[in-house]
C-alpha cells in the first residue's frame, strides 16, 4: 500500500512536470546535428537559458548530436524527437567527473527529465578503448584491476546525484562505457518505457538505483552485460533504498536479472518486483543479498518468468565487513516459472559472463544461504513451477549429503550463487534459515541426478505444502541436516 501511494504521487508530480513545458529547438542555440561538430558548451548554454526562463523542454530534431559532460538544471528537459541521437564523444578528457563519469550530470537538482523517443549513444566500446590508452600513457591513474579501467573514470551515460522528481521516459540508451545510468540519493524517480542495449564493455549494469526513495521503473527493455536493474546501498549512516517498484519489464543479463546488495550497507524496504520477464540470463534471475552489515526487509515478487537462465533466486547474507552482519527479513515470493538452462545462456552475446567457480554441476535454481548464528527469516514461496535440466553427474563433482559441511561458508565472498560451487541438491539448497513456507511448490528435473531435490542444513520451522517433486528415477525428495520442525507434504 505505501508503494502504491508512491507511485500516484510520482504520476502526479510528472503530469504537472510535462504540461508546463515550454519547448525550445536545439537549432535555436546553433547546436549542430552532423555527428561530428562538438556541441558540449553549446547545449550546455541552451539548457543553463532554459533553466533561466524558468523551465522547458530542450527539444533534439533527426540528427546526431555530439557531445561531452552536460549538466541537467532544475525544470529542465531533455526532449530526443524520432532519429536524435545524442552522441557521447570518443575523447575521454570531455567528459567531467562528480564522483563518477557520466556524459549527462545532474546534482542537486529538481523537475528534470529525459523523454521522447530518441538515443542516447556514449559510444561507449570506443571511449573505453580510449581510456586504456590515457591510462597508459600515464595521463591518469587508475587501478586498472582485470585490465581495464575502474568504472568511475569511464562515461555512464547518466549519473545523478541529490534530485528529485526526476522523469526518464521511452528514449533508448546504448554503449555505456560503464553503468549505463546511476541515480544515487535520489527522491520521486520514474523511468518508464526505455530501451536500454548496452554491451560494449563491462559494467554495463543496466539501471543502478543506490539508496534512493520513491522510485517506479515500468515497461522497460534491458539488455545489458552486467546486472539488468541493481539496487544498491552504498551509505550506512544516510538514505536507504526503499519504496521501489519494478513493474512489467523484460530483462536479459549477461549477470544478474534484478540484484540487490552487490552493495549493501544501509538497507532495503518496500521493494515490488511485478510481472517480470528475465531470459537468456547467465546468473540469478532475482539475487536478493545483505553482504555488508544492512538489512532488506519487505520485498515482493510477484509473476516471474525466467527461460532460459543459469539461476532462479539467490537470498544471501554475507559478512564482507568483519562484525558487521547483514540482516533478510519478511520476503514474500509467488507466481514463479522458471526454466533453467543446460548450457551456458548467454552464449554468443558481446562480454558473456566469466566462465568461473568450476567445476561444478548445474546449480539448484533456488538457494537461500544464512551463516551459523545469524538465519535467513520469514520467507514464504507461493506458486513455484521449476523445471531444471538434471544431468548431475557424480563423477565431475560430488559432495555427499553425509559430508554437507564441506560445502564452504564463504561469509566474506563476493555474492553470487556461484561461489559455493557444488551443492548437495539439483531443486532447492537452504542453510541457516527459519520460518521459510512453500506452497504449491512444483519442481521437475529432466535428466537422472544423483542429487537430492531438496537439501536443508541448520534449517528451523519450515514448510513445503503441496510439494510435487518429478525426477526420473525415484529417491527420497528430502534431506534435512541439523534442522527441525520440518513439514513435508
Amino acid at each position: 500500500m505505501l508503494v502504491k501511494k508512491y507511485f500516484i504521487v510520482l504520476i502526479i508530480c510528472f503530469q504537472c512536470l510535462q504540461s508546463q513545458a515550454k519547448d525550445y529547438p536545439a537549432s535555436l542555440f546553433g547546436i549542430s546535428s552532423d555527428g561530428v561538430t562538438l556541441n558540449t558548451r553549446s547545449i550546455q548554454f541552451a539548457i543553463d537559458y532554459v533553466h533561466q526562463q524558468g523551465g522547458g523542454r530542450l527539444v533534439f530534431d533527426v540528427g546526431r548530436f555530439l557531445t561531452g559532460s552536460i549538466h541537467l538544471k532544475s525544470n529542465v528537459t531533455l526532449h530526443l524527437l524520432e532519429g536524435a541521437v545524442l552522441l557521447g564523444s570518443l575523447n575521454p578528457m570531455d567528459y567531467d567527473r562528480k564522483r563518477f563519469t557520466a556524459l549527462i550530470l545532474c546534482h542537486d537538482q529538481q523537475n528534470i527529465a529525459i523523454t521522447g523517443i530518441g538515443v542516447i549513444d556514449g559510444q561507449g566500446r570506443k571511449v573505453a578503448r580510449n581510456v586504456v590508452e590515457i591510462v597508459h600513457k600515464g595521463l591518469v591513474k587508475d587501478a586498472f584491476r582485470n585490465d581495464r579501467p575502474e568504472v568511475e573514470i569511464r562515461p555512464m551515460l547518466i549519473y545523478f546525484r541529490s534530485c528529485k522528481n526526476i522523469l526518464i521516459r521511452g528514449v533508448t540508451m546504448r554503449n555505456a562505457a560503464a553503468w549505463v545510468q546511476t541515480y544515487d540519493q535520489c527522491k520521486n524517480l520514474r523511468i518508464d518505457s526505455i530501451t536500454v542495449d548496452s554491451r560494449a564493455f563491462w559494467n554495463n549494469d543496466g539501471i543502478d538505483i543506490v539508496d534512493c526513495d520513491s522510485v517506479a521503473i515500468t515497461n522497460s527493455y534491458i539488455d545489458a552485460d552486467d546486472d539488468g536493474i541493481c539496487l544498491k546501498s552504498h551509505d550506512s549512516t544516510g538514505p536507504v533504498c526503499q519504496n521501489v517498484i519494478v513493474r512489467n519489464c523484460t530483462i536479459r543479463s549477461s549477470a544478474n536479472g534484478i540484484k540487490f546488495g552487490t552493495a549493501s550497507l544501509g538497507g532495503f524496504r518496500n521493494i515490488k518486483l511485478i510481472n517480470i520477464k528475465v531470459f537468456d540470463t547467465y546468473r540469478s534471475a532475482i539475487a536478493l543479498e545483505a553482504v555488508d552489515g544492512g538489512f532488506l526487509e519487505n520485498v515482493d515478487v510477484d509473476s516471474l518468468y525466467v527461460l532460459n537462465s543459469g539461476h532462479a533466486i539467490f537470498l544471501r547474507i554475507g559478512e564482507r565487513r568483519k562484525g558487521k552482519n547483514g540482516r533478510l527479513d519478511n520476503i514474500r515470493i509467488k507466481n514463479v516459472t522458471a526454466e533453467i538452462a543446460a548450457t551456458k545462456p548467454d552464449a554468443g552475446y558481446e562480454y558473456e559472463g566469466p566462465i568461473e567457480d568450476m567445476p561444478r554441476n548445474i546449480s539448484p535454481p533456488i538457494i537461500i544461504a544464512g551463516l551459523p548464528g545469524n538465519l535467513i527469516r520469514n520467507v514464504s514461496f507461493n506458486n513455484i513451477e521449476i523445471k531444471h535440466p538434471g544431468g548431475g553427474n557424480p563423477l565431475f563433482a560430488k559432495v555427499l549429503l553425509t559430508e554437507l559441511d564441506r560445502v564452504p561458508e564463504i561469509p566474506a565472498s563476493y555474492p553470487e550463487f556461484s561461489k559455493f560451487v557444488e551443492l548437495p541438491a539439483w531443486g532447492i539448497y537452504i542453510r541457516h534459515a527459519s520460518d521459510i513456507k512453500f506452497n504449491n511448490l512444483k519442481l521437475f528435473c529432466e535428466k537422472k541426478d544423483y542429487r537430492t531435490a531438496i537439501v536443508l542444513d541448520d534449517v528451523h520451522h519450515t514448510e513445503f505444502i503441496s510439494a510435487t517433486i518429478k525426477e526420473t528415477d525415484k529417491k527420497k525428495p528430502l534431506h534435512q541436516h541439523k534442522s527441525s520442525a520440518i513439514i513435508f507434504k
